[in-house]
């Protein structure tokens, strides 16, 4: 299937689907039941909490601003042909009525899981990293407190060693849409491991 094809075909899908070489790719997680591991499509709710806290604190702070957030049902289209669907997207570039995908992603904000950890810190940072216009990707863990950013430096480099924020009192910066989000507001409501 191609980008176009897939993002025409996704529209009359009940569940979310990412393109990944070609082939679509349902969206959600494992979860644990009477002691079996099945996938749910969907997310849990510590997941979902935090993603509305993200969405809610760039909106807040974007409000009047070129930048806007998106989230995961704006796709993201990458450099290969694949097609992401991040947890939140800031987009820069003035929102195309009817559009199904980003134009100018500026920031890429996934919440890990348990079944897309992987994919999340190496193939999907890889495909991210190639897109011209992304400055900020944010990987934020759901149970404790940590938030990870790399940003791309001002010659178009990505850094090996990201920003680690692991307390409620840091700041989250992302100059690029000059916003600073508080690590207390993205976990205001998440039950955290002790």
């Amino acid at each position: 299937m191609t980008a176009d094809e897939f993002l025409e075909w996704s529209l009359e899908q009940e569940d979310k689907y990412e393109l990944v070489d070609g082939e679509p790719v349902l969206m959600g997680d494992y979860v644990e039941e009477n002691g079996r591991t099945t996938f749910m499509a969907g997310t849990k709710v510590e997941h979902d909490i935090i993603v509305v806290s993200v969405l809610t604190e760039l909106r807040a702070r974007l409000r009047g601003k070129p930048c806007r957030p998106f989230s995961g049902d704006l796709a993201a289209r990458m450099v290969a042909g694949n097609i992401r669907r991040p947890d939140v997207t800031v987009d820069c570039r003035p929102p195309d009525r009817g559009a199904t995908e980003s134009g100018l992603p500026t920031v890429l904000v996934e919440v890990l899981s348990r079944s897309t950890r992987d994919p999340d810190l190496i193939r999907k940072a890889d495909e991210y990293r190639q897109l011209e216009s992304l400055r900020h990707y944010v990987v934020i863990e759901p149970l404790t407190v940590h938030v990870t950013v790399w940003s791309r430096a001002d010659d178009g480099s990505w850094p090996t060693t990201p920003a680690d924020h692991k307390s409620l009192d840091a700041m989250v910066g992302l100059p690029a849409i000059g916003v600073e989000l508080p690590v207390a507001e993205i976990y205001d409501g998440v039950p955290l491991d002790e």
